[in-house]
């Protein structure tokens, strides 16, 4: 609400309280376009398909509650095949503060102090267990609601952001040509340390 700049005090309820956080958020950030856009991290899935059930009850599962709140749904579902490397990327970062950059190189979302990346590797095979639980999670997400998403690899995402975007627009009934038209506004963040920790990594648990 404090995101959105609602007051709390002007609903009576929570389900009118829910339905002006859904409304504003769609008007937001639907950006003068017919096409609002949502991400939603598997972290995050449980706290808000319970919001969903607050307003609608009696619809009969997850996938009937998004249509009534966002209308036709189209699920685009992004993972990453190299757990290790993600698993890695996000031990360097909660260590560094250092989340995301820009393409020109500058910060763009630092959450602590800077600080040295030092190796560890039980956090890492940690976030590689909760990772593989993750996508499992998803999966039968998906399954249970009958859903077939749309799946982008981090890796294509990576080596050709363009065609991952021409794709996404295809499948929403966007001409696909104007996925030229965008140019990545964020730069990797991985480098020599990260293909270290991997190649150490790999060498004390080579099962992995």
């Amino acid at each position: 609400m404090a995101y959105y700049d609602l007051d709390r005090s002007a609903f009576p309820d929570t389900k009118s309280t829910l339905r002006a956080i859904f409304a504003e958020a769609i008007h937001q950030r639907k950006a003068a376009t017919d096409i609002f856009g949502l991400r939603l991290q598997g972290k995050s899935r449980a706290f808000f398909l319970q919001q969903l059930r607050s307003l609608y009850p009696t619809a009969g599962d997850d996938l009937a509650r998004l249509k009534a709140t966002f209308g036709e749904v189209c699920f685009v579902y992004l993972n990453r095949r190299n757990k290790l490397e993600q698993a890695i990327s996000i031990v360097k970062a909660e260590q560094t503060g250092l989340w995301h950059r820009n393409a020109d190189g500058t910060e763009l979302e630092r959450l602590t102090p800077p600080a040295d990346p030092v190796y560890d590797p039980i956090a890492i095979a940690r976030y590689m267990a909760e990772l593989e639980e993750g996508d499992a999670a998803w999966r039968d997400w998906f399954a249970a609601q009958q859903i077939t998403p749309h799946i982008i690899h981090y890796e294509q995402l990576e080596n050709d952001p363009i065609g991952a975007l021409t794709d996404v627009l295809y499948l929403l009934g966007i001409d696909p040509a104007r996925g030229a038209e965008f140019t990545p506004a964020t730069d990797k963040l991985a480098d020599s340390t990260n293909r270290e920790w991997a190649r150490r990594f790999l060498a004390d648990h080579p099962t992995h």
